[in-house]
């Protein structure tokens, strides 16, 4: 058994070796072996006569010559170049036409720049201005309040169809144009109070609120059956004005009536009720104010026969 492991393990080790890589031995040439660096030259003889034709030797690659065509643009027209040189305001939009941030006001801003457009609401509150200005066509509600407008226009408003609600609070207004709101056709509230104004001028029939106290309407400022003609008025507001009288006649559809700390001295026994006939109820006005007016109503009672409530005064 030993002896036919030694003749394994001798077989083994003879294919190893034949399977080595063979190592070949390396001649070097005695003759340059120990000629120095410098010396290297002078071992070969170049003929330095050889003839050389520069042209014929190619270096590199040549490429082919290439002309680049310089594209220029066709001339614009007329109409281009004017629409070109026109300047752009921030939303994109000339200065001429209203743009995406509406039209230009006197400030050279666009509306909706100077003030704060949300929807179809335009924000112009406490801006210092001067004058209203211009309004996106779509607008429905406008409010520039605690500003120095002074006066109302007739084309401030002019082709507002969509206007239904003017807000000038607290304004410096003392005149107003008689056509100023009398060509809108959807206008439903009207704020005017804390101003100088005073005459009201011809309002639309469409008004659902108006509130124009703390002016100087004065004995005046309102036109006769001023509000006759408003079917869907429900609320009127004409308190610190200094009025002599209430305005009559009042229509059917107002709920609520304030008039006090005027100068109103007096009151027809009809102001509210019609009485010819004793089966009239006004079941809408609920709510009059006349308190801070020099009137006694315990002086005219059949006048308030038809109310839901007694209006609020003095009694004595």
């Amino acid at each position: 058994m030993k002896t036919f492991t030694n003749i394994f393990l001798g077989l083994f080790i003879f294919e190893a070796i034949l399977a080595a890589p063979t190592i070949h031995t390396l001649t070097y040439d005695s003759e340059t072996y120990d000629v120095a660096l410098e010396d290297l030259d002078n071992l070969y003889d170049y003929d330095e006569n050889i003839h050389v034709d520069h042209a014929e030797i190619e270096i590199g690659t040549v490429l082919p010559s290439v002309t680049k065509e310089i594209y220029s643009p066709p001339p614009l027209p007329e109409e281009a170049e004017e629409e070109a040189s026109t300047p752009k305001l921030i939303d994109g939009s000339s200065p001429h036409e209203p743009g995406v941030l509406g039209p230009q006001t006197h400030d050279g801003l666009p509306t909706c720049l100077l003030c704060t457009c949300l929807g179809t609401t335009v924000y112009c509150d406490d801006h210092e201005l001067d004058a209203v200005p211009p309004l996106p066509k779509e607008t429905t509600h406008f409010y520039s309040r605690y500003n120095r407008i002074k006066k109302i226009n007739k084309n401030d408003f002019a082709n507002q169809n969509d206007l239904k609600r003017i807000d000038l609070t607290s304004n410096f207004i003392s005149e107003i144009d008689e056509d100023a709101f009398r060509q809108l056709p959807q206008l439903q509230e009207l704020v005017l109070r804390d101003n100088k104004i005073r005459q009201l001028p011809e309002l639309p029939p469409t008004l659902t609120f108006i509130d124009v106290s703390n002016n100087r309407l004065g004995r005046k400022g309102i036109k006769e059956e001023a509000f006759k003609d408003m079917v869907d008025l429900h609320h009127l507001y004409i308190t610190d004005n200094n009025l002599d009288h209430i305005p009559l006649p009042l229509p059917e559809s107002l709920q609520a009536l304030h008039l006090q700390n005027n100068n109103i001295q007096q009151m027809h026994e009809d102001t509210f009720c019609k009485m010819k006939d004793v089966s009239y109820a006004r079941r809408s006005l609920e709510d009059i104010r006349l308190d801070g007016n020099p009137i006694n109503l315990s002086k005219t009672p059949s006048a308030y026969m038809c109310l839901p409530r007694l209006p609020i005064g003095s009694l004595i």
